[in-house]
């Protein structure tokens, strides 16, 4: 575990559905995905934070359309650090990225690993951060963990996945996969608010889950007030995402069905099945 001051992480909304990270300890800021600079440089001015670096998870000119106008805003813009997919065309990205490498950030304190996650692009990448061992200023104060924190852009969705625009089925189950075997606990932040149209569609799957009946009246409330339904966890993406139980019988019993399938021969088969109903739904 990495020493640090305690992170916030906060959405900016931007567009009509995204959110765009913004990770501070107050002082300093990394942001995700910035498509739009606009409501970027508000937030940062508003909070006074100084933005030290900016992360893409993909080439989608709603992830990456506001990264020019970003630098431009910042003082010293050009010499801020860009990390994107390597496996990408990112015209302001300065650190590409693939699988299994790591950095570090000084401010704000964090340290990255980097996913590769094809299916929504080709080229796609989530950061995972690790738990981080938290130390207050205060030297009386009691020291605490962090859970970990996955940046997904638009692989995974709360109760959904992102459409396969680029990857196949097989790439989207080994990526979700990846995540699966995060811990528990890590934080999911996704990059758009399409929470409460998946989990139609997740009880259209499995209208008994009962986790999923009880995230679906959570969810509405959160949205009633005008609050993110994100981040979730991957543990509760386990128990409510079709997407990440293409290996439980009732999942692969409805894409049995709406495939007219007796059987379906592998989770990547099940999500293939239930991805194309998902399109239509």
């Amino acid at each position: 575990m990495v020493k640090s001051t305690a992170l916030q992480v906060w959405p900016i909304p931007a567009f009509s559905d995204n959110y765009i990270w913004c990770i501070h300890d107050g002082h300093s800021a990394l942001i995700v995905d910035p498509g739009d600079a606009a409501p970027v440089i508000q937030y940062l001015q508003k909070n006074r934070l100084q933005l030290s670096g900016i992360l893409i998870t993909h080439y989608h000119a709603d992830h990456i359309g506001g990264i020019a106008d970003l630098l431009s805003a910042t003082p010293n813009g050009d010499a801020l650090p860009v990390y994107g997919p390597a496996a990408e065309v990112i015209a302001e990205r300065t650190h590409a990225l693939m699988q299994g490498d790591e950095f570090a950030i000084a401010a704000p304190a964090i340290h990255f690993q980097v996913l590769e996650v094809p299916g929504h692009t080709l080229g796609h990448i989530a950061y995972f951060a690790p738990a981080i061992q938290v130390q207050e200023a205060s030297e009386d104060a009691q020291q605490g963990a962090e859970p970990p924190r996955l940046f997904c852009g638009d692989t995974l969705f709360a109760s959904g996945c992102g459409r396969l625009f680029e990857g196949t089925p097989t790439q989207m189950q080994t990526s979700l996969a990846k995540f699966a075997a995060l811990p528990g606990n890590t934080l999911v932040y996704c990059t758009h608010e399409y929470t409460l149209s998946n989990i139609r569609f997740a009880l259209a799957v499995e209208p008994h889950n009962v986790d999923l009946i009880t995230w679906a009246k959570r969810a509405e409330g959160l949205r009633a007030a005008h609050l993110p339904t994100v981040p979730t966890t991957i543990a509760q993406e386990m128990k409510t995402n079709p997407f990440m139980r293409c290996d439980q019988a009732d999942v692969i019993a409805a894409a049995c069905k709406i495939a007219q399938q007796p059987a379906l021969k592998s989770p990547a088969t099940v999500l293939a099945a239930i991805r194309a109903w998902k399109d239509q739904f």
